[in-house]
């Protein structure tokens, strides 16, 4: 697998800024230029495959092809149990093209049988992908309950009706720094960080 090196340009192939804010953040300590997909491309990317790693991969193939520059994407969903895994790949889709998230929360609850368990998780995968075609795939998932009604104004997603495991509050209570020590996200991201990324230099 490559590695990034400092002083390179990653391009972060999202429009979602709830992800980007995530995973600048995360990147901060490197030495590395950031870039948006918005800058060569408007409009939707495909994702259309079966599973994250599939849709990840599509992303960052599309967009370090269209900008001849390493190319970072995110696929990452909700999960419920009681539900086969729903939504899933298609978390997104559930909160329709207003991207009403409300609504999509709404329709988990509403699809949960009577007295299921509420077992939940979240997964994310990163994708790396660079223009001579070396490519990597990173997952990291967090497990936990769905709750009901949503609580915490704080994320974004489903955040707000998912309790993570050993914890109290919800993704959607907590601060943007405590989200980054435990999220999927910030799981998968410590496999990309070991990796892909430079070494920090002390």
């Amino acid at each position: 697998m490559r590695r990034l090196c400092a002083e390179d340009t990653l391009l972060l192939a999202s429009a979602n800024q709830g992800k980007i804010a995530e995973l600048s953040s995360l990147l901060a300590p490197y030495e590395i230029t950031l870039d948006s997909i918005t800058e060569y491309h408007n409009g939707e990317m495909a994702e259309d495959g079966a599973t994250f790693e599939d849709n990840a991969l599509q992303k960052a193939r599309f967009a370090s092809a269209v900008s001849g520059l390493p190319a970072l994407a995110d696929d990452s969903g909700f999960c419920v149990v009681a539900l086969d895994d729903a939504p899933g790949i298609y978390s997104a889709r559930w909160a329709g093209p207003r991207k009403d998230f409300l609504h999509a929360m709404g329709k988990v609850r509403a699809e949960m049988p009577d007295n299921a368990f509420p077992e939940a998780y979240f997964v994310c995968v990163l994708a790396l992908c660079f223009p001579d075609g070396s490519e990597a795939c990173f997952r990291g998932e967090i497990h936990g309950e769905f709750c009901w009604p949503p609580r915490g104004t704080k994320g974004f997603g489903y955040d707000p009706v998912f309790i993570p495991e050993g914890n109290v509050r919800t993704f959607g209570e907590m601060l943007p720094e405590e989200k980054d020590h435990t999220s999927h996200r910030a799981r998968a991201f410590t496999q990309f960080q070991q990796r892909a990324l430079p070494t920090l230099r002390s």
